[in-house]
């Protein structure tokens, strides 16, 4: 499923509202909606959006679970950190209960290194998670890169794991904690989140179907696929390919 917004903060208004009434849903069905947040530009504008919503009452935001489909391993108060902007834009502007907030660990939590982290993230998806996420929601990048699954990496083929260590990341910085694609794809609901020309191509090639269909290992955003639903959340630019 495809939907188009004319601008970015139009794609951040309607995604906004598709939270809050995915959440509330969720909790009125009697759970606690289990949710994986991504970082970037037109994140933190729907992220700044669902706080802001007038309907942001309808959540009992002291009862979601926050977990991050990646994370750059970089210091805790590093700006580049994905938990960083999202407690800034989101999660510091509403009533979230902390514990339910899990981060992927920082490089100076005191882990050894990058894997040790990314052990560290994948046990706690599998002690403390649902079972299965109510909602992912993912950006993509201009390569078609996914969380931080990046063309022909290793990673791409991880079918036993939940959370992985990705080293010389062509996007720095060099260091991340990325979930596979099994752990992103237990999921009722995926969101893509893209806005601007510079992502259209991979819109584009990630959509192709039939003989164009593409390879996971070419343009990984192709490989992850909600139970229940997919939604590419587009604006203009970004559709502008399709």
């Amino acid at each position: 499923m495809v939907r188009v917004s004319g601008s970015a903060d139009e794609l951040a208004e309607r995604v906004a509202a598709a939270v809050v009434t995915a959440l509330a849903a969720a909790q009125a069905e009697g759970r606690v909606p289990c949710v994986a947040l991504t970082g970037g530009t037109i994140a933190a504008r729907i992220h700044r959006a669902v706080a802001a919503s007038p309907d942001a009452g309808l959540v009992d935001w002291s009862r979601v679970d926050v977990w991050f489909g990646d994370e750059r391993y970089v210091p805790a108060d590093d700006e580049e950190r994905n938990a960083l902007q999202a407690r800034e834009s989101l999660l510091d502007r509403l009533p979230f209960d902390r514990a339910r907030v899990h981060e992927v660990p920082a490089s100076d939590a005191g882990h050894r290194d990058v894997a040790a982290a990314a052990a560290a993230y994948g046990r706690a998806l599998r002690e403390h998670g649902s079972g299965e996420f109510d909602l992912v929601m993912l950006g993509v990048g201009p390569d078609g890169h996914v969380a931080s699954l990046f063309p022909g990496f290793p990673q791409l083929d991880v079918d036993d794991e939940i959370a992985v260590p990705v080293t010389g990341s062509p996007k720095p910085p060099p260091e991340r904690v990325s979930l596979t694609f099994p752990a992103l794809n237990r999921a009722r609901e995926v969101w893509f989140l893209v806005s601007g020309q510079g992502k259209a191509a991979a819109v584009a090639r990630a959509l192709a179907t039939g003989d164009d269909t593409a390879d996971v290992h070419d343009v990984p955003a192709a490989g992850v696929h909600g139970r229940d639903r997919t939604i590419w959340f587009l604006d203009q630019d970004a559709a502008s390919a399709l």
